[in-house]
């Protein structure tokens, strides 16, 4: 029942005028500028949870638009060094041009590699849609081969190759997000099953840890959040050596759980005027997430809810 619930709120979205969608963008984006992101982070950091920042607007279609995007990054950065916040970045490689150009996507991303280095800041390797996973994957390890050490990467548990993944980084012994993935996939390339999903998840931490990898657990999946506990606790893996990761505005009460626990926390901050595309296209593509917000919206206005 609840499944069907967020496969419907998912599935209305386009139809819903920009004002209400704005409603449910509102709890998981900071805002439309990097004052409001800055705010958000504070906030957050005052409660002990660590922020990435992320700028959107992955649908560029101008090599102009992606310089556009790596100065917005570095204006980010600067932010992050300036008001001492306790955060990092999140970059997709399609934001930065990788897909108009990879001559240009090579030149801001250093421009944003250079910029965060100057300040000591660590740097994520967004994972965006199987035709990208190659290359992205390419150009983290060409990074790491050229000595960028603060730079990591992120590995989606719903594809089948992605054991093949790990096995192929572990020399690196990476940062790695592990998430279950969120795009549209043929069943060939990725699981369908959630069962499976989490199946791969598990075993994917499971021989990231044993490598010495630092791995950022990013799931609200109640269930599987219990599983990676277990598995944390008999590895015996430092606190030190793994953090969890969620949504802003998704899970607070899970997120509050974790971070009483004494688990380290971080919150993915998205911010930008390119809300709208990336709202609709994260809630559609992850239902649950579209449930949940929903949820929450009721809870607001039903006692009761659930």
């Amino acid at each position: 029942m609840i499944r069907a619930f967020d496969r419907a709120v998912a599935a209305t979205l386009p139809l819903v005028p920009r004002p209400f969608v704005r409603h449910f963008a509102d709890r998981y984006m900071a805002g439309e500028t990097l004052e409001d992101a800055v705010a958000t982070v504070r906030r957050l950091n005052g409660r002990g949870v660590m922020a990435t920042i992320d700028v959107l607007g992955e649908f560029i279609r101008l090599p102009e638009e992606a310089e556009a995007t790596a100065t917005a990054y570095e204006r980010v950065l600067d932010a992050i060094a300036a008001e001492r916040l306790d955060a990092t970045v999140s970059v997709k490689l399609s934001a930065l041009g990788i897909e108009l150009d990879p001559v240009v996507a090579e030149g801001t991303l250093s421009r944003v590699l250079a910029c965060a280095e100057r300040h000591g800041i660590f740097v994520r390797i967004d994972m965006e849609h199987s035709g990208l996973t190659d290359r992205t994957l390419s150009v983290y390890r060409g990074l790491r081969g050229a000595g960028h050490d603060r730079v990591g990467i992120v590995l989606q548990a719903y594809l089948r190759r992605t054991m093949d993944d790990v096995e192929s980084l572990v020399d690196l012994t990476p940062n790695v997000r592990v998430v279950k993935g969120i795009y549209v996939e043929p069943e060939e390339v990725a699981y369908r099953d959630p069962a499976a999903i989490n199946g791969n998840f598990i075993r994917i931490v499971d021989r990231l840890v044993a490598h010495g990898s630092y791995v950022a657990i990013a799931t609200h999946d109640r269930a599987l959040i219990n599983e990676m506990l277990a598995l944390l606790d008999r590895r015996i893996v430092p606190r030190e050596s793994y953090e969890f990761q969620m949504l802003l505005g998704v899970a607070e009460d899970i997120r509050h759980r974790l971070v009483a626990a004494g688990h380290r926390m971080r919150v993915y901050v998205p911010f930008g005027d390119a809300w709208y595309a990336y709202s609709v296209r994260r809630l559609r593509e992850n239902p649950s997430i579209a449930g949940y917000v929903a949820r929450d919206v009721m809870r607001s206005f039903v006692p009761g809810v659930r």
